[in-house]
C-alpha cells in the first residue's frame, strides 16, 4: 500500500482577490505562510518518506514547511502543476464572467468539456496526474508520500484515483492548506480523509467556488 497525502498549497497573494493563477507564480500571502506553518506542525508526528511538489512558488513554499519539519528534501514534479488557464490567466473571476460568460458557465457546469484557449484542457491535466499516480504506486510501494499541488490537478487526481468521470470534478472540496489521505491499495484506492482543515484553526479560509 501507498499512503498518499494530497495537499493543496496555502493561500497565495491572489487567492483572496479571486484572480486566476494558472502557471503564473505569485508568492504565498502572509496568511498563507501561517497556514503553511500549521501544515508543517501537523505533519511533525506523521511518518513521511517523500515530499513532492509542483514547482510553482505557492506550492513549493508550502512543501518546504513540511520538508523542514520532516528533514526531507522537496522533489519538484511538473505533472502536478496547476492547469494552464491560457487567456484566463491573471484575470479576476468577475472579469472572466464578463469577458467569457459561456466558457465560465461551462467551467462550472461541465468542466470536462473545457479547453482553455492558449492553455490546457481538463483532460490534459487528468492524463498527466494519472501518469504520476501510476508511477508513484509502483515506485513508492510501502511508503508514505506528501504531494503538494493545486485545486485543478488535485480534483483531477481524485477522479483518476476513484475512476470517476471528469464531469464529477467539482464534487470534491479543496480548500487552501487542506490535506487528504488516500490509501493506494493493490486493487483499489480508498479516500480515508478528504479536504481536512482542522489543523488551520483560525487561519482557515473557505475556497472560492470558481477556483
Amino acid at each position: 500500500m501507498v499512503k498518499l497525502y494530497i495537499v493543496r498549497h496555502a493561500e497565495s497573494e491572489w487567492n483572496p482577490i479571486g484572480r486566476y493563477q494558472g502557471l503564473l507564480d505569485p508568492e504565498l500571502s502572509e496568511l498563507g505562510r501561517m497556514q503553511a506553518t500549521r501544515l508543517g506542525d501537523f505533519f511533525r508526528d506523521v511518518h513521511i518518506d517523500v515530499v513532492y511538489s509542483s514547482p510553482l512558488k505557492r506550492t513549493y513554499q508550502t512543501a518546504l514547511e513540511i520538508g523542514r519539519v520532516k528533514g526531507l528534501p522537496v522533489m519538484e514534479e511538473r505533472r502536478v502543476i496547476e492547469i494552464d488557464h491560457g487567456k484566463w490567466s491573471g484575470l479576476l473571476v468577475n472579469e472572466v464572467q464578463r469577458l467569457y460568460p459561456e466558457e465560465f458557465r461551462l467551467w462550472l457546469e461541465e468542466p470536462h468539456k473545457v479547453s482553455f484557449e492558449g492553455g490546457e484542457s481538463l483532460q490534459d491535466v487528468y492524463l498527466r496526474v494519472k501518469s504520476f499516480l501510476e508511477e508513484i504506486k509502483e515506485k513508492h510501494w510501502g511508503q508514505s508520500l506528501v504531494v503538494v499541488s493545486h485545486t485543478v490537478p488535485i480534483r483531477a487526481m481524485y477522479c483518476a484515483l476513484l475512476k470517476v468521470d471528469l464531469s464529477k470534478f467539482w464534487s470534491f472540496g479543496c480548500d487552501n492548506a487542506s490535506f487528504s489521505l488516500v490509501h493506494m491499495e493493490g486493487d483499489r484506492n480508498v479516500i480515508i480523509r478528504l479536504n481536512i482543515t482542522c489543523h488551520l484553526g483560525e487561519f482557515y479560509v473557505e475556497a472560492h467556488r470558481a477556483l
